[in-house]
């Protein structure tokens, strides 16, 4: 066969250029003597237009397939080669098959499983309620004893103040000297294990007689902290929050004010606290927004409905209705019903209450009416809590009573309460205002100033808890999964989700016992990390794992759940990061019945067939899930566990003596899982600082056999460590043979299903690229609580033997959830902080260094077979320089030009290095490794050509697979933050300043009262216009992943492209899950077809689907417990005016000031 027209071309092309170059280096002279070569050129672009037209004429560029074929099967003979040696896994695979006929493979029990774990969850929590009722009779006994001194002087440690000194070095007044040591238990905080301390909100006079009182009253709950922490020494922090403000908290630490020094953490405001103090109920917000209400009384208002809002849970119902002239629903969507105050729908509401605007005359009636009849309709309907009712009247004022409404709707049973909030400091309707409030078993208080609304919000909840109180039922709750950023700020701890378990505390005196007084609330946390640790990873199998949601359906644990976002480098909470629905995690469960039967506490189990992601989101593995599933009992919460079908469905058992294993156990390339608990090392004090692989070799030696060590997990670890250990010496082996080693391959690996590992660096640290690669940081790819490695995982989806290759995720390449945190919700909070602070480095390192990450993991499965059943026993793989790969395949994807070509139809000789040729290896989920063009590494090779993805997804060779996520943060197209005025925005910046600083003036005069916490939303438009874009919020998203089909080995085609066509060629790389690509490249096809990305889309929601979402009732599960009545009550305790005492000249100052600012 003559050599083709482009061969030819090529060849002539290169001759002419070597000519014209060799030209260029002689004088004029020789120039001038270079006429024919001139000649030559100039006819160049005729050839070359000569020979395009042929093209069009023969048809295409021809590439021999069986020339790429051949090149793909030395490709994959070279890497497996490489790999192989390099890994040992030829010499693992062969010690785990010589084992055996010693081993016993059983299959999971996924039902017994689930029950099991349930039962030591049980036991775990139920240590902690019987702590918390422990704290809860003592405090109630201690206040029986305590008579109430008016005069009282008491000092106690105030945690703002302790361990501080004044001007003139001595200890401040409610300081002095409280010793603390940083502790492994408490996250390493300087703590004081001995003795609490108490802290007091900044709003709060810390020597008040009430606090002074409580302070004092409650010193007998020391003793009782440290006979908990000496009882369980798995307790965390103990604490008495008292309804006067004041938070007792063990063990003592330093209180860390925010950067303004103030502290903003009030006990009363938490979740626990109000779950505890009172019943689930229904809450109908009743707001006037009539002209009377503008200015500073608009502003008191938004604040007063902001606080009732947080005092709300996933157990309480809301709906919030504005009235003028005429009744409007804050959000329309929710017109005539309830929602559920979740931490999503009290986010939704506080940026509506933002936008509310006044205008028109306050008719209160109409609103009353309707708030009744929403009510009456949800209890109809078994909707709602069906527990307490409540409306919240929020007005300036009332001309009369509406004595025929409630004698309508309410009277004579008074089901509903009526709580009513007089704003501003107009007292000319206060007595209609307290008339409906003191006629509904409500309450009834004045709110003049910004600085009144957190006190006189609070005053419900008491009201609320007088039925509960006077029947001394006491109830334990537990709350729903929370990061408490308040409580420890700036500290690592704020990261770390947690439940907590509380119970009130009442007065048990008889002459107050009518009035149902609420002392406070006890309770202590529970680290969920700590939770999950007693579903043991290694018994859940490779891809399997176990999860808790609460009552509500919400995710209180799950591997999948992501509560973080960055914002620059600070880890955030995302708005709703704990009312995240199962459904949203586990969306496969289209018809719900996994997440009905968990919230209805069913025992039970269910089949599905899963799309799950991997690796950021890249890639996506299909699996076949078996859910197990049961109650905790004595809590709200339900227990799932998944096994996958294949791997997962198996566990082996093998045996070795402990002399034996711990002799291998020791060897310096080994380490175990660190987030496992092989041995409990958190019960005994002085055993906490030591490591788990610490930890089980003092065990096994009998230096600590008082330790309580998981025996099953030991016995695999050590049969693990006697199988892996000739790896040991075959790594040594090659590292000490340095003129066998190739350059590039830099560390060999291996774990196995026991969390162990074993890692050799053949390369020094001065010369690795991998630099991250199995260290502390790289989280994706060790054992953690929550998932075995990723290299793992993958090489357990292909089959034993087979090495899978892949470039690691790169951070700086990543378009995927570009502004997630997608940290754990088990991993550590020290860690998520640690892992922003480096990852920020890391990204401007990468930006400097363009070789950074430029690696690749080469992984396969070791399995052991007995009988019919096949358990996977580990996965070994080596980490290699993408240069490693690149050399090889550049050496053999070029022919000669002395090729013979006689017997070859097309390009011949076929180079990869040709002008005219591109040439690929990329990955079973389309991602490049290899391209002429470096930075093409790690993309997805849709976005390289997308005329050719899209042939191979047409062609079914690669098929696209919709994924979705429903914890994203989406970019906000906000122009500003509300409606300035743009021409007047440096009159408003002056204005907000000046605002300022008489603002702080008046507050230290008045102590949070009057003038001092002037709303700034009126002026903050001059100076907080954020960028467009800048702000995120939480959205749906839809995102690709795209799949290799293996049953299609090679394919070639023909891409039209206007005036040009492009041929190219497919070959699967032999014992791998590569593909070779050759594609000519003189054919540009991008005006026809776009690059196909990997961005993920938000879902937009037409109006009437987002309506029907937001209305839509899941089912769940209502607290059992409900205290709305007591014939007992003292309903005549309803509240007074709360009135400020001013000064003359604060009173003329501050109400013109305020109306003058409100007027812009």
């Amino acid at each position: 066969m003559m050599m083709s027209w482009m061969a030819l071309l090529h060849l002539l092309s290169r001759g002419l250029l070597k000519e014209e170059m060799d030209a260029n280096t002689g004088d004029a002279g020789q120039r001038r003597r270079n006429g024919p070569r001139r000649a030559r050129l100039t006819m160049l672009p005729w050839i070359i237009l000569c020979s395009s037209l042929w093209l069009m004429v023969d048809g295409q560029m021809k590439i021999s397939p069986e020339i790429v074929q051949k090149w793909a099967e030395s490709f994959g003979k070279e890497i497996a080669s490489l790999s192989t040696k390099y890994s040992g896994a030829q010499l693992l695979q062969k010690k785990y098959k010589d084992v055996e006929g010693v081993l016993k493979i059983e299959e999971v029990d996924g039902e017994e499983l689930v029950k099991k774990f349930a039962e030591e969850m049980e036991k775990m929590l139920g240590r902690k309620m019987k702590s918390v009722k422990r704290l809860a009779e003592a405090a109630e006994d201690a206040d029986l004893y305590h008579e109430y001194n008016e005069t009282l002087e008491f000092e106690y440690y105030n945690s703002m103040l302790i361990n501080t000194v004044d001007v003139d070095g001595n200890p401040r007044p409610l300081g002095g000297e409280f010793p603390l040591e940083k502790n492994e238990h408490f996250s390493k905080l300087p703590v004081n294990t001995q003795q609490s301390n108490i802290q007091v909100p900044t709003n709060v006079y810390n020597r008040d007689t009430d606090i002074l009182n409580g302070a004092y009253m409650s010193e007998a709950l020391n003793d009782v902290f440290i006979d908990n922490f000496q009882k369980d020494p798995t307790l965390t922090w103990q604490y008495f929050g008292s309804s006067s403000g004041f938070f007792r908290l063990y063990p003592g630490i330093q209180w860390i004010p925010d950067e303004n020094g103030v502290v903003t953490f009030d006990c009363r405001n938490r979740n626990w606290y109000i779950q505890a103090a009172t019943s689930p109920k229904d809450v109908v917000i009743v707001v006037d927004v009539s002209g009377s209400m503008k200015g500073l009384r608009l502003t008191i208002a938004k604040h007063t409905i902001n606080t009732i809002l947080d005092t709300l849970g996933e157990n309480d119902f809301v709906n919030i209705i504005a009235y003028s002239d005429y009744v409007r629903y804050l959000e329309p969507c929710f017109k005539g019903i309830l929602v559920q105050a979740d931490l999503d729908n009290r986010e939704h509401f506080k940026l509506l209450i933002d936008e509310m605007h006044v205008k028109g005359e306050g008719k209160v009636k109409n609103a009353m009416k309707e708030s009744f009849q929403i009510l009456n309709e949800a209890a109809g309907l078994g909707q709602g809590s069906l527990c307490n009712q409540v409306i919240m009247l929020i007005t300036d004022g009332a001309m009369e009573d509406f004595q025929e409404v409630f004698e309508e709707f309410n009277w004579p049973e008074r089901r509903v309460r009526v709580f009513t909030y007089l704003i501003g400091r107009e007292m000319t309707f206060a007595e209609n205002v307290k008339w409906i409030a003191c006629n509904n078993k409500g309450y009834y208080t004045h709110i003049s100033t910004l600085a009144d609304v957190q006190e006189n919000v609070m005053e419900y909840l008491h009201v609320l808890s007088r039925p509960m109180v006077i029947n001394h039922d006491h109830d334990i709750i537990w709350t729903e999964a929370y990061m408490d950023s308040l409580l420890f700020n700036s500290q690592a701890q704020s990261l770390l989700l947690m439940t907590s378990v509380a119970m009130p505390v009442f007065s048990k005196k008889k002459e107050t016992l009518s009035h149902g007084i609420l002392l406070g609330v006890v309770g202590t946390d529970v680290a969920l990390k700590e939770l999950m640790r007693l579903a043991p990873r290694y018994k859940l199998g490779v891809h399997g794992y176990a999860y808790l949601i609460t009552n509500n359906g919400y995710i209180l644990s799950h591997p999948d759940l992501r509560p973080l976002y960055k914002e620059g480098k600070k880890l955030k909470p995302k708005p709703n990061y704990n009312s995240v629905d199962l459904l949203e995690v586990e969306w496969e469960d289209t018809e719900e019945k996994l997440r009905t039967a968990m919230v209805k506490g069913e025992t039970g189990t269910l089949s599905l067939d899963v799309r799950t992601s991997v690796d950021k989101g890249k890639r996506v593995m299909f699996l076949k899930n078996d859910y197990f599933y049961t109650s905790i009992n004595e809590t709200p919460f339900s227990l799932g566990i998944v096994l996958t079908r294949g791997y997962g469905q198996y566990i082996f058992i093998g045996n070795v003596s402990v002399e034996e294993g711990l002799h291998d156990l020791l060897a310096p390339d080994l380490t175990i899982a660190s987030e496992w608990t092989y041995c409990e090392t958190d019960i005994d004090p002085a055993h906490r600082k030591l490591s788990q692989l610490q930890a089980v070799v003092r065990y096994l030696t009998g230096k600590e056999s008082d330790l309580k060590c998981d025996v099953q997990l030991m016995q695999q670890t050590l049969f693990d460590a006697v199988v892996t250990a000739p790896l040991e010496a075959y790594w040594t082996a090659l590292m000490l043979n340095p003129s066998g080693m190739d350059d590039g391959i830099e560390t060999a690996f291996l774990g196995t299903r026991s969390g162990l590992m074993r890692f050799q660096r053949y390369t020094g640290i001065e010369k690795r690229v991998g630099m991250s690669f199995l260290t502390s940081t790289d989280k994706e790819n060790m054992f953690t609580l929550d998932h075995f490695p990723l290299w793992f995982r993958r090489a357990a989806e292909y089959p034993a033997g087979q090495f899978l290759y892949y470039m690691p995720r790169q951070e700086t390449r990543d378009v995927f959830r570009e502004y997630e945190a997608d940290y754990s919700a088990t991993l550590s909070a020290e860690e998520t902080e640690q892992q922003a602070e480096e990852g920020g480095e890391k990204r401007g390192e990468e930006e400097e260094d363009e070789e950074a990450g430029r690696i690749v993991i080469a992984t396969t499965a070791i399995t052991v077979t007995v009988g019919k059943k096949t358990a996977i026993a580990g996965a070994i793989g080596v980490q290699m320089t993408l240069e490693v790969m690149e050399s090889r395949f550049w050496a053999i994807a070029s022919q000669p030009n002395d090729t013979d070509c006689s017997d070859v139809e097309g390009v011949c000789p076929l180079r990869c290095d040709s002008f005219d040729m591109e040439c690929y290896v990329i990955d079973n989920n389309g991602f490049v490794l290899i391209s002429k063009q470096r930075a093409d590494a790690g993309r997805f090779f849709g976005e390289v050509d997308g005329s050719v993805m899209t042939t191979l997804i047409r062609m079914g060779m690669f098929k696209r697979v919709s994924l979705f996520d429903y914890q994203a943060m989406c970019k906000m197209n906000v122009h500003s933050i509300s409606s300035a005025r743009p021409i007047l925005s440096s009159f408003y910046a002056l204005a907000s300043t000046l605002k300022w600083f008489l603002s702080n003036f008046l507050l230290f005069l008045l102590e949070f009262n009057v003038c001092g916490f002037w709303h700034t939303e009126h002026f903050a438009d001059a100076s907080v216009h954020k960028k467009k874009g800048d702000v995120l919020q939480p959205c749906d998203t839809e995102y690709p992943s795209f799949v290799y089909e293996a049953s299609v080995k090679e394919t070639n085609s023909i891409i039209k492209c206007g005036h040009c066509q492009k041929m190219f060629v497919v070959q699967q790389i032999p014992q791998s899950n590569l593909l070779m690509l050759v594609v000519q490249a003189d054919c540009d096809c991008s005006r026809q077809y776009s690059p196909i990305t990997m961005e993920p889309e938000e879902v937009k929601y037409i109006s009437s689907v987002k309506c029907e979402r937001m209305r839509s009732q899941k089912i769940r599960r209502r607290p059992e417990s409900c205290h709305a009545y007591h014939p007992q009550e003292n309903a005549n305790d309803c509240g007074g005016a709360s009135a400020a005492c001013l000064s003359a000249f604060l009173l003329l100052v501050c109400p013109s000031f305020a109306s003058f600012l409100s007027r812009w």
